[in-house]
C-alpha cells in the first residue's frame, strides 16, 4: 500500500489528511475512504479501497503520534524523512502544510488508550421486503426487514454493515430498543 501513495493526486491526499485531522479532533466520526476512493477512481487513478484505508491508517498513526509527542512541523518532517526516504514531494508538502495549519489542534486524551475499541454509529437505513418465490417454493410471500448500518470503526474507517430479520426477529429487536429507551429515560 505504501507505494500506492505515489498514485494519489495532491488534492485528494490533502482532503484525506484534512479528514484524518477532523477525525482525530472528534469533529467527524471517521474517514470515508470508500467515498474518497470512488472519487479518486473516477478521476482515472487505479487504487482500491483497501490500499487507501491502509494509507489513511498510516497517516492517522503519524498525526496522532506526532500530537502525543508534541512535535513541531520541522520535527515531524525530519522524523518522517529519516523513517521513509522515498515519499513523493507532494505528500511531504501536504503533510507539512496540514500539520503546520492544524497539527496543534489535535487533542490527545491520556485515557484514550484505556477505552474499549468500539465502533461509533453514523447512520441507519432500513427497508421492508417480501420474498415472492424461490427455486424450491413458488408462492413464498415471506416478509423481512433489511437494516443497513454505517459505522465508524475505532481506526476511523467508515464501514457499512447490513443484516436481514424475519418479522418476529424484528419485533424482538424493536422490543429491546424500547427497553433501552426506557432505561435511558431514567438516567
Amino acid at each position: 500500500a505504501a507505494h500506492k501513495i505515489n498514485l494519489i493526486p495532491q488534492d485528494f491526499f490533502a482532503e484525506l489528511c484534512e479528514q484524518i485531522i477532523q477525525h482525530l479532533n472528534h469533529k467527524i466520526p471517521g474517514v470515508n475512504t470508500a467515498e474518497l476512493c470512488q472519487r479518486i477512481q473516477t478521476s482515472g487513478i487505479e487504487i482500491n479501497v483497501g490500499d487507501l484505508a491502509k494509507i489513511a491508517n498510516i497517516v492517522s498513526f503519524l498525526f496522532s503520534t506526532a500530537a502525543k509527542n508534541n512535535l513541531s512541523t520541522e520535527e515531524l518532517i525530519i522524523t518522517l524523512s529519516n523513517a521513509v526516504s522515498t515519499l513523493p514531494k507532494h505528500v511531504v508538502q501536504v503533510i507539512r502544510h496540514v500539520w503546520n495549519e492544524q497539527g496543534k489542534s489535535i487533542s490527545v486524551s491520556e485515557d484514550a488508550g484505556n477505552m474499549t475499541a468500539a465502533g461509533q454509529f453514523v447512520d441507519m437505513k432500513w427497508k421492508l421486503g417480501v420474498a415472492m418465490s424461490s427455486d424450491s417454493c413458488r408462492s413464498l410471500k415471506y416478509p423481512y426487514v433489511t437494516v443497513m448500518l454505517k459505522v465508524a470503526e475505532p481506526s476511523g474507517q467508515i464501514t457499512d454493515r447490513s443484516f436481514e430479520m424475519t418479522i418476529p426477529q424484528f419485533k424482538n429487536f424493536f422490543r429491546q430498543f424500547k427497553e433501552m429507551a426506557a432505561v435511558l429515560e431514567t438516567v
